[in-house]
């Protein structure tokens, strides 16, 4: 990933695609593997709270409640970030960021030092992969390095749960 790779790795939810936030190219390859339009934005992974401060230039109180309280995981999308991939943001300069719990994926992005793009492994437009086992070939052969912890799992894992939090503390739910 440091050298701009892509790889197929186990998460919180379920599997995904990654790579370093902050490289666009990198970036670029993802939504080519996904066959994705660049106008839809994709989210990261950070392992902590401080992490998260380093990418987003206001958090708003709230939103360490809220991260703290869920009882499964949450992507949270900020306004403003920073130091992210421009064509990872949305138009309107938001992210999508998400503090990972999972044991592999926490210590993937702390040992990495950076935010690691998490999109779900499938085409754009696809049924979401639950399981290893259900990720095309295509996505398997399309990445640099495929993780071999946790593929043989098979609990069916879902997608994590959406809000949007503005600078002010208001939020919406995007996704339950």
């Amino acid at each position: 990933m440091r050298n701009g790779g892509v790889i197929l790795y186990p998460t919180d939810t379920v599997w995904g695609i990654g790579c370093d936030a902050t490289n666009s190219e990198a970036v670029k390859k993802v939504y080519e593997i996904k066959k994705r339009e660049e106008s839809k934005a994709l989210i990261c992974l950070v392992d902590s709270e401080a992490r998260l401060s380093r990418y987003v230039r206001k958090v708003a109180d709230v939103t360490w409640d809220m991260i703290e309280m869920s009882d499964k995981p949450l992507t949270v999308i900020f306004d403003n970030a920073t130091g992210l991939a421009p064509n990872l943001l949305a138009d309107d300069g938001s992210v999508g960021i998400r503090i990972t719990r999972e044991e592999f994926s926490k210590e993937l992005c702390f040992r990495f030092q950076k935010p690691v793009v998490s999109t779900s492994a499938n085409i754009s437009g696809e049924p979401t992969a639950k399981t290893f086992d259900e990720i095309s070939d295509e996505i398997k052969q399309s990445v640099d390095y495929v993780v071999r912890y946790n593929q043989r799992c098979k609990e069916k894992h879902k997608p994590s749960s959406i809000i949007k939090i503005k600078d002010n503390g208001e939020f919406v739910i995007i996704r339950e």
